[in-house]
């Protein structure tokens, strides 16, 4: 059996060891991943999906802070592990690290060189890409920048967002892992340099980005809003308080962008810089998350045609 080490953090990392820990090929020597985090409202404790099933089979959990030059780190360095496999772990591995085992490969949600980085699959959303997909590459000190393995892809669709692209992804990175590490061990599959020269980057989405651009067409509206879904979430402005926007849909007209250009009882359809879209899933200030015709019969309910969103 080839004894691995297993870095990862949220639910795509889960769904990864969890195919591995299906694999009589694989011995799961220990899993690294973040620190439990306060979530939600209440700010509870939670601990991270990949250690939850990894306590589930009984595994050693390592969660540093940070694992360069850490304790845990040297203790990893101890236990003889052939390799090393991340999935949306949310570090950089030390150089000491890496070279201490025979190999180290990732799971990268992306067709690299495209979208190296954190956030690849909210900005392959985005940006309209008609496909996404996973790489599997071996780990440098370069970020993503590592030789690629093997690759897989899956269509992007208008009813897609985050969420539903990181579930789809997750299985198409688990099931190209679980294809092809065998034959990168065995020294059967040799990988394939990328070209840095295409190379694009998605960095973490920034406060600024999750802010809707009403001047921007339907599309990148459309695009925008379903990559945040379900998180970190667009948002706008209405009577100068936040007003979060989960779920659009493309719609027909034109107006001043960010006016509110048609109003029923069920729906409401804002212009934006080409064309208009119809608010599906919003959050006003001060209430939960509710579906657009429960807004409109209760806290919206004044709203009129040529009232406008935005700063």
């Amino acid at each position: 059996m080839t004894k691995l080490l297993f870095m990862g953090t949220p639910e795509f990392s889960a769904t990864v060891l969890k195919g591995l820990l299906a694999d009589g090929r694989y011995d799961i020597l220990a899993v690294v991943t973040q620190p439990d985090r306060a979530v939600g409202r209440k700010k509870e404790i939670k601990m991270t999906p990949v250690k939850e099933v990894a306590l589930a089979h009984n595994l050693k959990v390592y969660q540093p802070e940070k694992l360069s030059g850490s304790e845990e780190m040297a203790e990893l360095m101890t236990l003889g592990a052939d390799g090393i496999v991340t999935a949306a772990f949310g570090q950089f591995l030390p150089t000491k690290l890496l070279d201490s085992v025979g190999f180290a490969v990732n799971v990268h949600a992306s067709l690299l060189p495209k979208y190296r980085g954190g956030a690849p699959i909210h900005y392959a959303i985005m940006n309209g890409e008609a496909e996404a997909g996973v790489t599997i590459m071996e780990m440098v000190k370069e970020m993503d920048a590592g030789d690629m393995v093997s690759k897989a892809s899956t269509p992007i669709l208008d009813e897609d967002n985050v969420g539903t692209m990181f579930e789809k992804l997750a299985i198409v990175g688990r099931d190209l892992l679980l294809e092809t590490l065998p034959g990168y061990i065995a020294g059967d599959i040799k990988p394939e340099p990328q070209d840095h020269s295409q190379a694009t980057f998605s960095p973490n989405i920034s406060p600024e980005q999750e802010r809707i651009d009403w001047t921007k067409s339907d599309r990148e509206v459309f695009n925008q809003v379903r990559g945040m879904y379900p998180w970190p979430v667009a948002h706008t402005y209405l009577d100068g308080q936040r007003f979060k926007v989960y779920e659009t849909a493309l719609a027909e007209g034109n107006g001043k962008p960010g006016q509110i250009i048609f109003k029923t009882k069920k729906e409401l359809v804002v212009a934006t810089g080409q064309g208009a879209i119809s608010l599906k899933t919003v959050q006003p200030a001060g209430k939960p998350k509710m579906a657009i015709a429960d807004f409109l019969n209760g806290v919206g309910r004044n709203l009129e045609v040529g009232d406008s969103f935005g700063e």
